[in-house]
C-alpha cells in the first residue's frame, strides 16, 4: 500500500510540475446574450442567439480573444421587465464578461440597472427607447438607433410623402410601443398633423375589432402602430377584413418573417421603418453567405447581434479581457469598431454617432410569401 501511495504521490508530482511548466487551462470568456427565447416574441430571440454564436464562432475559429475562446450564456427574459432583471442577475452571478441584449427596451432598462451596479458592460443590439442611454449609465451601449430618430422618419414621411390626413395612432403600452407611437405623433404635429385617435391595446389581446370599427367610423387614411409583430398582424388583417383600407404603418418591432404569417395578405402594402438592410452591407457578405448556406436567413437584428459581440470582443482583446465595465466603456467611446455592418463609432451617451433608418414596403413575392425592400 505505501509503494501504491508512494507511486500516486510522485504522478500527482508529475502532473503539478506539468501544470507549472504548461500554465493554467485557459478559461473561457463568458458573455451573456439575453432576449426573449421563449413566448410570443421569441423569434427576436432567435435572432440575437444566432447572430451572437455566429460572431462567437467566428472569432474562436480565429484564436479567441488573447487566446481564450468565447462561450456564450444564453438568458431568456421573454420580454418580461422582472424576468429581465432576474436574468440579468443570474449573469451576473455566473461571471459574465460582458452582455449583448436585451430585445425590448422595457426588459433592457431594468436590466441595465443590475449590469450597471455589477459594473459589468451591455451592448443592447435591439432596445430603441431614448431612455435606454439616455441616463448615462456609463457601461449602456446599443448597436441599434433610436425611437426619437426612427419616429422623424416616420412622421415626416407620413406627413410630407403620403400627405396623410386622418392618422389613427395606436401603442401597445410597452415601453418601446409607446415610446415609438409619441415619438412619431410628436413629428407628426410638428408637420402640421394631429391624429384623430391615439390608443393603447395590450399586449396578449388577440381581437381588435372593436377598435377597427372605431377607426373606420373615424374614416382613418393610416393608421401607426407602435409595437411588435404579433399585434401589428392581427390588426391589419382584422382592419382588412371590414374593409378599412388605410394603409398600416409601423417601426422595427415587425422586421420579422412571423408579421406576413400572421397578418396572410393584408401584409401587403404594409410601411415600416428599419435601420438600412445589414445583409446588403458589403462588410457583412461573408457571414450572411455563412448563414444562408446553413439555411437560417440573417433577417432583423441577427446582424445587429454580430455586430455587438465584434465590438464586445475588440474591447476586450484591446484591455486584456478585463471585466471592468468602466474601463471597457472607456475604450468604446474613443475608438472606431470594424463589423460586419461597417464601422461603428459611438458618442458619450454610448449611442451610434450615425443612425440610418429607411421605410421599407412590404409586397408578395409569390407563393403566398412576403418580403420588405427599402422605398425611401
Amino acid at each position: 500500500m505505501r509503494k501504491i501511495f508512494g507511486w500516486i504521490g510522485i504522478f500527482a508530482a508529475v502532473l503539478f510540475g506539468l501544470s507549472i511548466i504548461q500554465g493554467p487551462v485557459q478559461a473561457q470568456i463568458k458573455i451573456g446574450v439575453a432576449g426573449p427565447i421563449s413566448g410570443p416574441y421569441a423569434k427576436f430571440g432567435e435572432q440575437l442567439i444566432r447572430g451572437a454564436r455566429a460572431a462567437a464562432e467566428e472569432i474562436n475559429k480565429a484564436g479567441g480573444i488573447n487566446g481564450q475562446k468565447i462561450e456564450i450564456i444564453p438568458g431568456d427574459d421573454a420580454c418580461d421587465p422582472k424576468q429581465a432583471r432576474a436574468v440579468a442577475n443570474r449573469l451576473v452571478n455566473q461571471g459574465v464578461h460582458a452582455v449583448a441584449g436585451h430585445f425590448c427596451s422595457s426588459s433592457t432598462i431594468p436590466a441595465s440597472e443590475v449590469y450597471d451596479e455589477a459594473n459589468i458592460l451591455m451592448i443592447t443590439p435591439a432596445s430603441t427607447n431614448p431612455k435606454v442611454t439616455d441616463r448615462r449609465l456609463p457601461t449602456v451601449f446599443r448597436v441599434c438607433g433610436r425611437d426619437d430618430q426612427q419616429g422623424d422618419v416616420a412622421g415626416d414621411y407620413i406627413a410630407n410623402v403620403m400627405k396623410a390626413k386622418r392618422v389613427a395612432i395606436i401603442h401597445d403600452k410597452d415601453t418601446y410601443g409607446q415610446g415609438l407611437a409619441n415619438a412619431t405623433r410628436d413629428r407628426l404635429h410638428k408637420n402640421g398633423v394631429t391624429e384623430v385617435l391615439y390608443e393603447g391595446i395590450t399586449r396578449g389581446d388577440k381581437d381588435f375589432n372593436s377598435l377597427v370599427t372605431k377607426m373606420k367610423g373615424l374614416k382613418v387614411d393610416v393608421i401607426y402602430f407602435g409595437g411588435l409583430h404579433v399585434e401589428a398582424g392581427l390588426i391589419v388583417r382584422q382592419a382588412r377584413e371590414q374593409g378599412l383600407k388605410a394603409i398600416f404603418f409601423s417601426g422595427d418591432g415587425i422586421v420579422s418573417n412571423e408579421f406576413p404569417a400572421i397578418a396572410g395578405p393584408a401584409t401587403d402594402g404594409v410601411l415600416m421603418t428599419f435601420g438600412a438592410d445589414p445583409r446588403k452591407i458589403p462588410s457583412a457578405a461573408s457571414a450572411v453567405a455563412a448563414f444562408r448556406a446553413g439555411g437560417y436567413e440573417p433577417e432583423a437584428y441577427t446582424l445587429y447581434a454580430y455586430t455587438a459581440i465584434q465590438v464586445i470582443a475588440q474591447a476586450l482583446k484591446a484591455n486584456n479581457n478585463s471585466k471592468d465595465g468602466t474601463r471597457l466603456a472607456k475604450y468604446i467611446k474613443r475608438t472606431t469598431f470594424d463589423t460586419v455592418m461597417g464601422p461603428k463609432q459611438f458618442d458619450s451617451k454610448g449611442d451610434l454617432k450615425v443612425s440610418d433608418y429607411v421605410v421599407y414596403k412590404w409586397s408578395p413575392t409569390g407563393g403566398g410569401k412576403f418580403d420588405y425592400s427599402q422605398i425611401k
